[in-house]
């Protein structure tokens, strides 16, 4: 998900967002450590989205648009 459809979003859902990837998050990481994760990138995706998120909301609270 893009920065763009982020902004989209309510504080709310977007909080929801960032609880779901942290939970995608942890079953990538449990898959990566017991060996069936078959796309490690996603790992990396993840990670990106939560920080994208979390930008947003923070711009949000700064006051920039």
């Amino acid at each position: 998900m893009k920065a763009i459809e982020f902004r989209n979003l309510t504080t709310a859902e977007l909080e929801q967002k960032i609880n779901g990837y942290k939970e995608e998050l942890f079953n990538l990481r449990f898959q990566l450590a017991t060996g069936q994760l078959d796309n490690p990138m996603q790992i990396r995706e993840i990670r990106k989205s939560i920080a994208r998120a979390k930008t947003v909301i923070r711009e949000r609270e700064l006051g920039i648009s």
